[in-house]
């Protein structure tokens, strides 16, 4: 099986927004992993809110308002190989960083310091799964990769808040009343729709889906149908579905790209 950044043909630069729910925070910092491994330097941020990284997700942070702040710190960092973390604000009151307006990922784009540029560029609670409510996500324009993400452990669970953020615009989407089962079609439908997985993405991003949490042979099983439906869909959703799981690293169990496997 190919690696994520195989599969989603990582060239030699650009900026990948990660939005949905279900594990964005821990794509973003194994693939961080992956491309600076692989010599690139890398800038991973936030247009949202994200916890603040651990020592093993990022060793560098750096928390400044100001873009060029940001840029004149990281040039001390220069190196093949190198990542770092950055954010406008710590906020004290929820424990979390503020990201920067999409703006300024041009801005850290354009500087010629990163090859890649990570953004998570959604919220979702913690939930594994999400409606993207109008404010949202908040994708930056300069966008060249987008991902979107899903946990799968929704599949068979009701609709609800528990396990669905904004349950009840995705229970518009997915044509489900509250409480009632969250099947394969019903979150196929979710991350087909115009307002779902793909909200206010680029038109000139390439798009991929994740579905996360393929812990059990069971739950791979109804991705790879998820995967399935969404392949058949017209027009197009995404270049590729990927069936996985993102515990030490990225792991894609199965990839369907244009209806095969």
């Amino acid at each position: 099986m190919k690696s994520f950044a195989e599969i989603v043909g990582i060239g030699p630069n650009g900026v990948v927004s990660i939005v949905g729910a279900g594990g964005k925070t821990s794509l973003m910092f194994h693939l961080a992993r992956q491309l600076a491994y692989s010599g690139k330097r890398v800038l991973t941020t936030t247009t949202t809110k994200i916890l603040i990284p651990t020592a093993e997700q990022s060793e560098t942070l750096l928390i400044d308002q100001d873009p060029q702040v940001i840029l004149r710190q990281a040039k001390t960092h220069q190196a093949a190989g190198m990542h770092i973390s950055a954010a406008a604000a710590y906020l004290p009151q929820t424990d979390k960083l503020n990201g920067f307006p999409p703006d300024a990922i041009r801005t850290f784009e354009d500087s010629g310091l990163f090859d890649w540029v990570v953004v998570e560029a959604d919220g979702a609670a913690r939930k594994p799964l999400k409606a993207p409510a109008a404010h949202e996500p908040v994708i930056p324009e300069n966008t060249s990769i987008v991902v979107a993400l899903a946990g799968l452990e929704v599949l068979g669970r009701p609709l609800g808040e528990e396990m669905v953020f904004r349950s009840e615009l995705a229970g518009e989407l997915m044509q489900l009343s509250p409480g009632e089962t969250i099947t394969v079609p019903a979150l196929a439908r979710l991350l087909a729709h115009p307002s779902g997985a793909f909200k206010g993405a680029p038109a000139q991003a390439r798009r991929f889906i994740f579905l996360n949490k393929a812990d059990t042979l069971e739950l791979e099983e109804k991705g790879a149908a998820v995967a399935l439906q969404l392949n058949g869909a017209s027009p197009s959703v995404a270049e590729a579905v990927m069936v996985g799981q993102l515990l030490e690293g990225i792991n894609v169990h199965r990839v369907y790209v244009g209806g095969s496997q």
